[in-house]
């Protein structure tokens, strides 16, 4: 299981609280969780964000990424 961190400082989109948001990554997905109201946000690593951009382009279409282990 991973470590899930609290954001210090940080806002909830949902419900306005400070310091409720707690941080952990799951395969390779940045995961964002609110404890007071279960908001929960997803966020591919910057990496594969920049590749999802190219495909959007149609000059380039990107299938998947490959990651040895």
């Amino acid at each position: 299981m991973a470590k899930k961190r609290f954001i210090a400082g940080a806002v909830c989109p949902a419900c306005q609280q400070q310091d409720t948001l707690r941080w952990w990554q799951e395969n390779n997905i940045e995961m964002v969780e609110c404890v007071a109201c279960h908001h929960t946000d997803r966020r591919l690593p910057k990496s594969a964000q920049d590749n999802e951009h190219i495909a959007n382009d149609k000059s380039e279409q990107v299938i998947g990424i490959f990651k040895p282990e």
